[in-house]
Formats: structure tokens, C-alpha cells, sequence
């Protein structure tokens, strides 16, 4: 490794190996990085194997280098344009007590006054 890869280079290299939790990147004879599952694509990855496949060349990112563990993080996503995020509809939000509907008030109404009835009932 010594130095040759620094955090921010964009470097390409070929699928060396792919494991449930991401994907081994060769970038020359002696180097290797981990693309890790979150960093393949935007969205939900739930299988690396359905992105990458070993042998492939692909373009990455060097997102981290840590030369005393001899890792290198890399990322493939960060070179991808980030896509817009989805827009719900825009409701106004109401509070709990707008949501109230007024039929509900009449049950609890129904209860107190069935209460009266149980109380006068377990006197007899």
C-alpha cells in the first residue's frame, strides 16, 4: 500500500471477491479495499452478488485509508448521482384532538352512563 492510494482518489480496479457484506476490490498486483454493502448503490442492497460480479472493473472512490490495519475503504455510490429523494404528499398535520372524531365522543358517553347502571347493579 505505502501511500500509493489517498482518501479521495478515484481509482479502478477489478472485483476480487464478493462476501455477504460487501465486495473485495483488486486495485493493482499487492492492493486490495472493501467496498462495503452500503456503498455499492443508492437504495437497499440485499445481495452484493446482484450488482457485482467477480472479474468486473469497476470505477471507486477511495473513501478511507488506514494504513496501520492495511485497509482501504472504497465506495462505488459515491461516484453515482444521488437520486431525488421520493416526495410524500404534503398533508397538513392535524393534532390529535383535531383527529377526534365526534362519533367517539358519544361511546365514551355511552360508558359513563352504563357506569351508573353497573354501580347501582352490583348494590342489588
Amino acid at each position: 500500500m505505502a501511500g500509493t492510494y489517498k482518501k479521495g482518489d478515484v481509482v479502478t480496479g477489478k472485483v476480487a471477491g464478493i462476501q455477504p457484506y460487501g465486495a473485495f476490490i483488486a486495485l493493482d498486483k499487492n492492493t486490495q479495499g472493501l467496498v462495503h454493502i452500503s456503498e455499492i448503490t443508492y437504495g437497499f442492497v440485499k445481495d452484493v452478488n446482484n450488482y457485482l460480479s467477480v472479474g468486473q472493473e469497476v470505477t471507486v472512490k477511495v473513501l478511507d485509508v488506514d494504513e496501520q490495519a492495511g485497509k482501504i475503504s472504497l465506495s462505488i455510490r459515491a461516484l453515482q448521482e444521488q437520486p431525488p429523494a421520493s416526495r410524500r404528499e404534503e398533508r397538513p398535520r392535524r393534532s390529535l384532538q383535531d383527529r377526534i372524531d365526534e362519533r367517539d365522543a358519544d361511546g365514551f358517553n355511552t360508558l359513563r352512563d352504563k357506569l351508573q347502571d353497573w354501580i347501582r347493579q352490583s348494590g342489588q
